[in-house]
């Protein structure tokens, strides 16, 4: 079994009940969440071996944390206790029908943010691991934190790992260089730690705000999505980065915040392939329409989870399958409360197959 190392960081989650509005809210529901942690509970919870590398400072509520990670299956051997650095924060304000979620984030200073890439033992943390997953999330914390990613893709690929990201872009993150723009600041970071990736995730937004790379008339917001186009964008993706082996990019029409249409796009360099999932009968695209949304953050965290689980999985491997794998993974996501996807490889592979109805299984 392949081990799988992520690295970055995890908060406090504090949503407010239902569909409660933060200015309603008199109490939180607290849980806790990363998009790296969440991507090594879904490894965990298909069956695979995942080992999540953080730092945290040193009080009740970072056992809580650690905790929620270790109730997985997650290797936490790795993650660092210091005596600097607080525990990041986000509220969580749900939204419905077309009124949309809201985050705010309560992150600076926390320990990732003000770690340096020298405090981890990273020879150790690649002893028997294969694979490195990252984010854009993190680089966004701190010039600190992006140079700690820097420093991770680095001594993965020395370690014969593969690497992915996840681009993530978040502009309410990426203010660490005042004298750039979030988009500027996120281009210029990242293009660092690309020429070090062999898979690249990303949203219909990702490309453009971290790459500048468009995908024809798609507009995100109205819900309505050029497909035919993103073939061209993960091109674009390849050629810029020519190391970059598969370009994977979700597919989510956003008709409401209760209401989304899902799928994704899976691009192999080397075949110069496409795959794209779910399919209908005849073979054309046909996304998931996911209504009634319990909770949709998280949802690219659970693709990506199941994308490198399939690829590191030899019957699930082949890029129709792997593809196919990581939509119905992350479709599944959204039936459940918290950025943890509790999906069972075999709940996954049963929507594969076809189970939709949601009848009761007895």
């Amino acid at each position: 079994m392949e081990t799988v190392v992520t690295f970055g960081e995890i908060m406090g989650r504090l949503a407010s009940p239902a569909n409660l509005r933060l200015r309603q809210t008199r109490e939180f529901e607290v849980t806790y969440a990363g998009a790296e942690a969440s991507v090594a509970a879904s490894i965990c919870n298909f069956g695979g071996a995942a080992r999540y590398v953080t730092a945290l400072p040193k009080h009740a509520l970072a056992e809580s944390t650690v905790d929620s990670v270790r109730a997985v299956g997650i290797d936490t051997q790795f993650i660092l206790r210091t005596n600097e650095g607080r525990l990041g924060l986000y509220f969580l304000e749900t939204g419905a029908n077309q009124r949309p979620s809201n985050v705010i984030y309560d992150r600076a200073d926390s320990a990732v943010a003000i770690t340096p890439a020298e405090a981890y033992d990273w020879d150790a943390i690649f002893d028997g691991a294969q694979w490195l997953h990252l984010s854009g999330i993190t680089p966004a914390l701190s010039k600190t934190a992006a140079d700690a990613t820097l420093v991770a893709a680095q001594k993965a690929k020395t370690a014969g790992c593969r690497v992915s990201i996840d681009l993530n872009f978040r502009g309410k993150l990426w203010k660490w260089d005042s004298s750039k723009t979030a988009r500027e600041l996120a281009q210029e970071t990242m293009r660092t730690i690309l020429p070090f990736i062999d898979v690249v995730i990303a949203n219909e937004e990702d490309c453009h705000d971290v790459l500048g790379i468009s995908a024809g008339q798609t507009d995100v917001h109205s819900g309505a999505l050029d497909t035919a186009r993103y073939p061209d964008v993960a091109r674009q993706v390849v050629e810029q980065f020519p190391n970059i082996g598969k370009v994977a990019i979700t597919l989510r029409e956003s008709l409401s915040a209760s209401h989304n249409n899902w799928g994704a796009m899976l691009y192999d360099a080397a075949a110069d392939s496409v795959s794209f999932a779910p399919l209908d009968t005849d073979g054309n695209y046909q996304s998931y329409e996911i209504k009634n949304i319990v909770d949709r953050v998280g949802g690219g965290d659970s693709f990506a989870g199941g994308l490198i689980f399939a690829l590191i999985t030899p019957e699930l491997s082949e890029p129709q399958t792997a593809v196919k794998y990581a939509v119905a993974a992350s479709c599944l996501k959204h039936s459940i409360k918290g950025d943890f996807n509790y999906s069972t490889r075999s709940e996954v592979e049963a929507l594969m197959g076809g189970s939709a109805s949601g009848r009761v299984v007895r």
